[in-house]
């Protein structure tokens, strides 16, 4: 007898997850991940704090800019859950769904060694199919910033940030971002000899 085929996940699927789970569907495939670690939250929400006023609220930047924390993103089956999320709000000018079908202009994935290899090996190629124009991948761990733009259907490096530096990265250089801020309530980082440091992310 040949093998059963695997039953594809579908949005009940997600909706029947435990509700402190993150629950997502990669491939045909439900992904479960524990709810991100507090260096992981502090990094995200700081990060949301220093967009939303200026790209959200125009206060001290342009505006023009929908930015969420977490939206549930559906792309035919596939539904994923980044960090953050940002529409220019000509293309989504209100929110007012469960989730969203509209590919975000910019979005923001924090990694943690659970999930790293998803974001990257399987989250990113998605994520240039459906035509989303830039994505920042951040390392608490690594305190490093990736700047990654779409071209021709891949993923360009446009830049990567590191420890302290000020930064102007797109699609949000009319403001400088410190990245120091990014890391300042995370333990401190290792210093050469000292032993490996795990961080729950």
């Amino acid at each position: 007898m040949g093998e059963s085929k695997r039953t594809k996940a579908t949005y009940q699927d997600v909706l029947d997850a435990p509700p402190h789970k993150v629950a997502e569907i990669i491939g045909g495939e439900l992904r479960v991940s524990p709810r991100p670690a507090l260096a992981h939250q502090s990094v995200a929400t700081t990060l949301g704090a220093e967009l939303v006023l200026p790209f959200g609220r125009g206060r001290g930047g342009p505006g023009g800019w929908i930015i969420m924390a977490e939206p549930e993103l559906h792309f035919g089956d596939d539904v994923l859950v980044p960090d953050l999320a940002g529409w220019r709000r000509e293309r989504l000018p209100q929110v007012d769904d469960a989730f969203v079908t509209l590919p975000p202009d910019w979005l923001c994935e924090v990694l943690s060694r659970s999930t790293e290899k998803i974001d990257r090996a399987e989250k990113l190629p998605i994520y240039a199919a459906v035509g989303v124009r830039h994505v920042w991948l951040i390392s608490p761990r690594l305190r490093t910033l990736e700047v990654l733009r779409l071209h021709e259907g891949n993923w360009l490096n446009a830049a990567v940030y590191k420890d302290d530096d000020r930064v102007r990265a797109e699609p949000f250089e009319a403001i400088e971002l410190e990245l120091a801020s990014l890391w300042a309530d995370l333990p401190p980082p290792l210093r050469a000899g000292e032993p490996s440091l795990e961080y729950a992310i």
